[in-house]
C-alpha cells in the first residue's frame, strides 16, 4: 500500500506542470504537485525565461541611454552596480515563485518539494528535498520535468570559467572577455546581456549563420546590428578544445579556413542546446515510450502508452518553449477531467529576445516552399514606418507569407524593437484563418509599429499607403 494516494500528480513544477496543477484544481480534482523548487516556477522562472528577460530589460536600458546622443540626450557617468542588478533580477523571481505558491495554497493542491520516480504504473517514490521517502498511488500522472542544457564533447572541462545558461545568469562577476559556443537563442540573448555591461564578446557558430533554423531575411537584420554590439561573431567554426588557465580558459577554434587557433577569454559560455528530462525517473517501470532523440511519446490529448499518464512541454517535443507547456499542460488537465480536446494549435510563436527582437509564427519562407504551396511573401521595411522613425530604429522588417489563391495568412515574422509583442497578432490571425483582406481592412492605430503587419497585408494588393509594390496580377 501506498504511503499517500492523490487523484492527480504533476511531476515538475514549471509553466507547463503548475498549468496542468492549476486547471485540474479548478476543475475540482485532487492534485498534488512535485518540485525541487521552493515553489512553482521551475526552469523558466527560476533560471531561464524571467531571470534572462529582466538583465535583458537592464541591456535594453543601457543600450538607450547609450545611442541617446543621437537625438540629443547626453548622459554622463553611467555606472552599474552588477550586485544591485543581481539582487533586482532575483527579487523579481522570488515575487513571481512566491505568488505561484500563494496560488497553490489557495487552489488546494499539496505540494511536495522533491523528485518524484516510478516504482510501477500507478506509484510514485517521492524523495524529499531533506531526504525523506514515500510512496504515492494516482490515478493519473502528467510528466513536466523539462530539459537540461547539452555540454559540447571538448567542453565537458569543470571550470569556474566554464559558464551554461543558467550560471550566466548568476551575474558573480563581470568578465572582460567571454566567448560563447552557439549562435541559437540563449547565447545570443545572454550575449547580449552581457556585452551591455561591457564585456567585450564573442560568438562561435558551427553553421553558416546565425539562429540556424531562422528566416534569413529577419535575422540578416538581427546580425547587422549585433555586429556592432559584440567584438566578433565566428561562423562555420567549431570548438575543437578547452583547457583551462588561470586568469579563464583557452579555447581552440577552427574556422573555414581550416587551420585551428588558441584564444583566451575570461569565461566561456556553452549555449548549444537543450536535452528532455526523460531519464532517471522510472519510465523503464511503466509502458512510456521515449523515441530516439529522447522524447516522451505522446498524442494529440499529450497521453503517452500509459493512457492515464501525460507528457508535456521541454520532456514531450520541440519547439521547447514555455508557452507551448503551459497549452499543453492545461489540455492534459482538461482531457484528466473528461474533455474532449486536443493539442493542435495552428501556430506556435517564438521570441528571441535580443536587440532588435526577432519573432515568428506560422510556416516560415523556406517551409512554405518546402511543402509546395502557392504563396507570396510580403516584405514591410520599417523604414517606412513613422513610428519607427520616431524611434530612431528603422532597420526592423515586418514579413507575411500568403496563400495566392485564397490568400490566407500562412506565416508572419517580425525583426525590430517590440516583435515580441507585435507577433500575438499574427498568432490570432493565423488561428481565426484571416486572409490578407481582413488584415489590411482592420484599422490599426497611428503612429505604432503594428501598423506595419496591416501595410505588409496591403502590398500583398499592392496597395499599401506608405510603401510602393506593384499590384498583383489577377
Amino acid at each position: 500500500m501506498a504511503d499517500k494516494e492523490t487523484q492527480v500528480v504533476v511531476i515538475g513544477g514549471g509553466p507547463g506542470g503548475y498549468a496542468a496543477a492549476f486547471m485540474a484544481a479548478d476543475a475540482g480534482m485532487q492534485v498534488t504537485l512535485v518540485d525541487p523548487g521552493e515553489n512553482p516556477g521551475g526552469v523558466c522562472l527560476y533560471r531561464g525565461c524571467i531571470p534572462s528577460k529582466a538583465l535583458l530589460h537592464a541591456a535594453k536600458v543601457i543600450f538607450d541611454s547609450r545611442e541617446a546622443e543621437m537625438i540629443g540626450l547626453s548622459f554622463s557617468g553611467l555606472k552599474i552596480d552588477h550586485n544591485r542588478l543581481r539582487k533586482w533580477k532575483d527579487d523579481v523571481v522570488a515575487k513571481l515563485t512566491g505568488g505561484l505558491g500563494q496560488l497553490a495554497k489557495q487552489k488546494k493542491i499539496a505540494y511536495i518539494r522533491g523528485e518524484a520516480f516510478f516504482e510501477d504504473n500507478r506509484t510514485l517514490r517521492i524523495t524529499t528535498d531533506d531526504g525523506q521517502k514515500s510512496s504515492l498511488s494516482f490515478a493519473h500522472a502528467v510528466i513536466a520535468t523539462g530539459s537540461h542544457p547539452v555540454r559540447l564533447p571538448g567542453t565537458d572541462i569543470e571550470s569556474e570559467h566554464l559558464l551554461d545558461s543558467t550560471s550566466a545568469l548568476d551575474l558573480k562577476t563581470i568578465p572582460k572577455t567571454l566567448l560563447v559556443v552557439g549562435g541559437g537563442y540563449i547565447g545570443l540573448e545572454l550575449g547580449t546581456v552581457y556585452a551591455a555591461l561591457g564585456t567585450k564578446v564573442e560568438v562561435v557558430e558551427m553553421t553558416e549563420d546565425l539562429l540556424p533554423g531562422g528566416d534569413k531575411d529577419l535575422v540578416r537584420v538581427l546580425k547587422r546590428r549585433i555586429s556592432e554590439t559584440f567584438e566578433a561573431i565566428h561562423l562555420q567554426t567549431t570548438v575543437k578544445g578547452m583547457q583551462e588557465e588561470k586568469n579563464g580558459i583557452q579555447v581552440t577554434l577552427q574556422g573555414p579556413e581550416g587551420e585551428p587557433r588558441k584564444q583566451l577569454f575570461e569565461k566561456v559560455l556553452v549555449a548549444v542546446g537543450r536535452r528532455p528530462n526523460a531519464g532517471n525517473i522510472g519510465l523503464e517501470n511503466t509502458k512510456v515510450k521515449t523515441n530516439q532523440r529522447g522524447f516522451i511519446e505522446v498524442d494529440e490529448q499529450r497521453r503517452t502508452a500509459e493512457k492515464h499518464i501525460f507528457a508535456i512541454g521541454d520532456v514531450a517535443g520541440e519547439p521547447m518553449l514555455a508557452h507551448k507547456a503551459t497549452h499543453e499542460g492545461r489540455t492534459a488537465a482538461e482531457v484528466i477531467a473528461g474533455r474532449n480536446v486536443m493539442f493542435q494549435p495552428a501556430a506556435i510563436p517564438a521570441v528571441v529576445f535580443t536587440d532588435p527582437e526577432i519573432a515568428w509564427a506560422g510556416l516560415s519562407e523556406a517551409e512554405a516552399k518546402e511543402i509546395g504551396i502557392a504563396f507570396k511573401v510580403t516584405r514591410f521595411p520599417w523604414g517606412a514606418s513613422a513610428r519607427a522613425a520616431t524611434l530612431g530604429r528603422n532597420e526592423g522588417l515586418t514579413k507575411l507569407i500568403i496563400d495566392t489563391d485564397t490568400e490566407r495568412l500562412l506565416g508572419i515574422g517580425i525583426v525590430g524593437p517590440g516583435a515580441g509583442e507585435m507577433i500575438a497578432e499574427g498568432v490570432l490571425a493565423l488561428e481565426m484563418g484571416a486572409n490578407a483582406t481582413d488584415i489590411g481592412l482592420t484599422i490599426h492605430p497611428h503612429p505604432t509599429l503594428t501598423e506595419t503587419i496591416m501595410e505588409a497585408a496591403d502590398i500583398f494588393h499592392g496597395s499599401a499607403t506608405h510603401y510602393h509594390a506593384p499590384k498583383r496580377k489577377k
